[in-house]
């Protein structure tokens, strides 16, 4: 059977995480690298053994020998690069944020479209056992009309000069960082709320540090949300119903997490598959299965997914008034 050949854009931490999980991945073969500097490609190819390293994106976007790639660059990258990919016939697997706006997702989505491609955001954790098992108890009932979801995202970063996380042009900020997390969990859960609220703290650089976000819902669920880059938080997501409650421990959004379930006073632990590694081969094994069935739109990540997630994205950031620098929308840049 014919192994998908994979390239990866991006030489940093989240580009070695996927690399190292991808060997767990049958009919995936990782072939290609590429990198803004040559040097960093070749460190990286000798590190995983790969036959091939290029010292721009353009070149490893055009190589004849990758079928799929991993676009692992800063969130402002994102979108050029994919449209790069997706102009020289790749299948895309973009690392989130999808986009740094609406306009961007629906633009990389279109262009798939037209060119007959796969492409999927990268949001690893939807793919988890865990993750998987707290959407089937929800469907199910079992904890009764959702009322309440919370979750909490943050650590405390080195505020260092040249940070992404704290760089407006490379799309900072705890929001697109972590906060999206809670975002696209709250999404699967309650879906598209009708009203939000928003508060953040913002550095002299103009990123948000620390974002609370408040979903409500016409039904009278609410959903609050933080996320933080200057305090450690416990990282979880509780999902609060009439008839329960379930839990998913800290860090909620790896293949650590456990979810635990609480109703009638007692707590009773649900197990999930645990395979070695990170846990980022379930999204690569997904992945690798779609075009090696000839399917262009996940059913898990599907399009629609991205685009409500960088709407709602794009609503709290009008709302707080956060703004890149790289971005063309003027319909952003300001306060709502």
């Amino acid at each position: 059977m014919k192994k998908i050949r994979w390239g990866i854009l991006g030489t940093g931490t989240i580009a070695h995480k996927f690399a190292a999980d991808l060997k767990f991945v049958e009919n995936a073969e990782l072939v290609a690298v590429g990198s803004r500097s040559l040097e960093n490609a070749k460190s990286f190819a000798k590190e995983f053994d790969l036959p091939l390293s290029f010292g721009s994106y353009e070149e490893l976007a055009k190589c004849i020998d990758v079928d799929i790639v991993y676009i692992a660059t800063p969130n402002n990258l994102h979108y050029p690069n994919t449209l790069l990919c997706l102009n020289n016939a790749k299948a895309v697997l973009c690392e989130k944020p999808f986009a740094l706006n609406e306009k961007q997702a629906s633009e990389m989505i279109e262009l798939a479209r037209q060119k007959n491609l796969f492409l999927m955001d990268a949001l690893w954790t939807k793919f988890l056992p865990h993750y998987q098992k707290m959407i089937e108890i929800v469907k199910s009932g079992s904890l009764g009309d959702i009322k309440v979801v919370l979750a909490n995202f943050g650590f405390k970063a080195n505020a260092e000069p040249n940070s992404r996380l704290f760089n407006p042009e490379l799309g900072g900020g705890s929001l697109m960082d972590i906060g999206i997390y809670n975002i696209f969990t709250t999404l699967d859960i309650l879906g598209k709320p009708d009203e939000i609220n928003v508060n953040v703290n913002s550095t002299e650089q103009g990123i948000d540090e620390q974002c609370a976000v408040v979903f409500k819902y016409n039904n009278g669920a609410m959903a609050s949300l933080f996320s933080s880059i200057s305090a450690n938080l416990g990282t979880e997501v509780e999902i609060c119903g009439t008839l329960g409650r379930l839990k998913l421990t800290s860090p909620f959004y790896d293949s650590t997490s456990c979810l635990e379930y609480y109703t009638d006073g007692k707590k009773t632990l649900i197990e999930t598959e645990k395979e070695e590694g990170l846990g980022y081969q379930y999204e690569a094994r997904h992945a690798t299965n779609c075009l090696m069935n000839g399917i262009k739109e996940s059913e898990i990540v599907p399009h629609s997914d991205s685009i409500l997630l960088m709407q709602t994205l794009d609503r709290i950031r009008s709302l707080s008034g956060i703004v890149f620098p790289t971005e063309q929308d003027s319909n952003l840049n300001r306060k709502a």
